[in-house]
């Protein structure tokens, strides 16, 4: 019988399982950083691959702390960056680049242009809104 609810949390710095069971108590949980790449100023990544080890190891580690197999979950459910952006190679299935995470700023330049120019200050209002 599944008597358990996984869930991935994949944050800004770190990955993590949780395993919940029947009464929605904890029964496991491991957390991993992952590195975090600042090539440039403003810039921030995340190594995709990394990302994805990370998930590989954190569920293997919860399952095993807790002396269960993928079969004994339910359901796992996910949380994200959201705005964190890969691109994947279709035909190889690997990644172009390095993510691109929601925190880096290459682009406000250009953001802080395009809002100029419908008429919104950068917070996406327009100047004469209260």
């Amino acid at each position: 019988m599944k008597n358990y609810i996984g869930a991935i949390d994949q944050g800004t710095t770190s990955t993590r399982f949780m395993v919940f069971d029947q009464s929605a108590r904890i029964a496991a949980v491991v957390q991993k950083e992952h590195e975090q790449i600042l090539s440039k100023p403003g810039w921030v990544e995340h190594d995709p691959l990394e990302i994805l080890r990370r998930t590989e190891e954190v569920i293997a580690d919860a399952l095993e702390q807790r002396g269960l197999r993928a079969s004994d979950l339910a359901a796992i459910g996910i949380t994200n960056q959201r705005e964190t952006t890969v691109l994947w190679e279709r035909k190889t299935s690997k990644p172009v680049a390095n993510a691109i995470v929601w925190q880096d700023m290459r682009v406000a330049d250009d953001v802080a242009r395009f809002a100029a120019r419908a008429g919104k200050t950068a917070s996406g209002r327009r100047p004469d809104c209260r």
